[in-house]
């Protein structure tokens, strides 16, 4: 009964060779698109394998914050503080081993080498942060919060699957970083500027001020030294536009570096100031001491905060003025914000020749008038053309540098200062980059190409001996 077939018997065949009694609906909705069976299967096996892996994170963090907690109530704090990285790193592995027996828990050799190495991070390194700054091919890194770690990868941003425990996990860490320089971070000082041992700049914001939780922003420096030669290879500029360059720095030209948030001014002032004589005495000024320079004579300076009873604060440009009496050779500022505008312009036309600064600005054009507005938010009533005269006689050369939508960081403008006409500033472009078209994988074609015109800094080229070499660079013949 009810359908069931005698022992034996053979099922019913329909014309259309099923082997079931049951006869296929006809489709309610023909325009309705019927679903490939095995791209759903394909699709719920990604989602069990994504589930599973997530399932597979929660429990190892799980457990490593069960042995993390068992360490801390064993280990003598002051102690591991006062050992070196391997000695604290041995320790550890002796004490994890005799937690995983005791405890009973089944860890892979590799898995308990990762549960050591995290927990000497939480004790005397940056915690969750320590694998995404030995990334290499990580360049940025921000902290939002406990659970929102971003990274920069070839210049396109991507969430990591790097967490924090809680908001305090993330103040143990930010507070790790900016006690290594001298500096504090809490609710009378909610923000911060720092950096890591490997000059990395960090930038620290905390509640009240960031409402979602702590934010960590870090600007890794690349371990590989950035030349303009390398940066020619990777297409940042083109070979003739490196020379160019070379023989600007190397002519003791006075050099603003412009462009936007992470355009990678400070990477480019680094690659030009490989250009400087090694006999010279160089004084750089910052507020986060982060430049990288190779030479052996380089004073550094830095910033130093207010106090928690608001006094003690040594701005950059208290910084400036000192060091007028240091006997630089030439100055390199971190980067122009404010009324040391002023002081730099003046030390610049004082013999300090070679100088290089970088300034946030969008165009060569409005980098110089970013520079009139701070003179004037300084305090200082200049005439236009008595201060517009200053920055002609002090800027040389304005390159700007920008981050394009495919990550790649190019020099779009290489422009000359050569007067000025009543008030306005004369400027000429010596090298621009030209978009073209983009390719299949994104990639943003281009040509940095050259204006032909003979530049104004050619006396200062001959005086070193590379006026034939700028002039073959610009592409123009030349006769003495």
């Amino acid at each position: 009964m009810f359908g069931q077939r005698a022992a034996g018997a053979k099922p019913v065949q329909s014309k259309f060779g099923s082997q079931s009694k049951e006869v296929a609906k006809p489709a309610e909705d023909k325009g309705k698109q019927l679903v490939d069976p095995s791209d759903a299967a394909t699709a719920e096996r990604d989602s069990d394998a994504n589930q599973a892996k997530e399932q597979s994170i929660q429990a190892h963090a799980k457990r490593r914050e069960e042995i993390l907690a068992e360490v801390v109530e064993r280990i003598d704090a002051g102690a591991a503080v006062q050992m070196s990285r391997e000695e604290l790193e041995g320790e550890l592995a002796t004490m994890v081993n005799e937690i995983l027996i005791e405890k009973r828990i089944v860890l892979s050799q590799r898995e308990t080498q990762d549960v050591t190495k995290r927990l000497v991070d939480e004790m005397i390194g940056f915690g969750p942060l320590e694998p995404l700054l030995e990334d290499e091919s990580v360049t940025d890194i921000m902290v939002n919060g406990p659970f929102q770690v971003y990274v920069e990868r070839r210049g396109k941003l991507v969430l990591s699957d790097v967490r924090f425990r809680n908001n305090a996990h993330v103040m143990n860490v930010a507070q790790r970083i900016v006690s290594r320089v001298g500096r504090r971070i809490d609710e009378s000082v909610p923000l911060v500027d720092a950096r890591l041992p490997d000059g990395s700049r960090v930038n620290i914001i905390i509640p009240p001020l960031a409402l979602d939780g702590p934010s960590i922003s870090i600007r890794k420096f690349a371990k590989q030294k950035i030349t303009l030669d390398v940066m020619a290879r990777q297409e940042n500029i083109s070979e003739p536009l490196a020379t160019v360059l070379k023989i600007a720095s190397a002519s003791r030209l006075n050099i603003l570096i412009s462009g936007g948030t992470g355009s990678g001014k400070t990477t480019l002032l680094n690659a030009l100031s490989r250009m400087i004589d090694p006999g010279e005495r160089i004084v750089t000024i910052e507020d986060a001491a982060e430049l990288q320079l190779q030479q052996p004579h380089v004073v550094r300076l830095e910033t130093r905060p207010p106090n928690i009873e608001g006094k003690g604060e040594i701005t950059m440009r208290d910084l400036v003025k000192n060091s007028l009496r240091m006997r630089p050779d030439r100055i390199i500022l971190g980067e122009i914000r404010s009324s040391e505008a002023i002081d730099m312009l003046q030390a610049m036309n004082t013999g300090h020749d070679g100088s290089l600064s970088t300034i946030h600005a969008n165009s060569p054009r409005e980098a110089l008038t970013r520079l009139e507005n701070m003179v004037s938010m300084g305090g200082f009533n200049l005439a236009e053309r008595a201060l517009r005269t200053q920055i002609v006689n002090a800027i040389d050369l304005v390159v700007q540098i920008a981050r394009m939508r495919d990550g790649i960081r190019r020099v779009t403008h290489v422009t000359e200062v050569v007067g000025v006409e009543g008030d306005v500033i004369l400027a000429q472009d010596l090298f621009t980059y030209e978009f073209q078209g983009e390719t299949a994988e994104g990639r943003l074609n281009g040509q940095f190409r050259g204006s032909g015109l003979r530049p104004n800094f050619l006396p200062n080229a001959a005086y070193f001996g590379l006026d034939r070499t700028l002039m073959a660079a610009i592409g123009e013949e030349y006769d003495e």
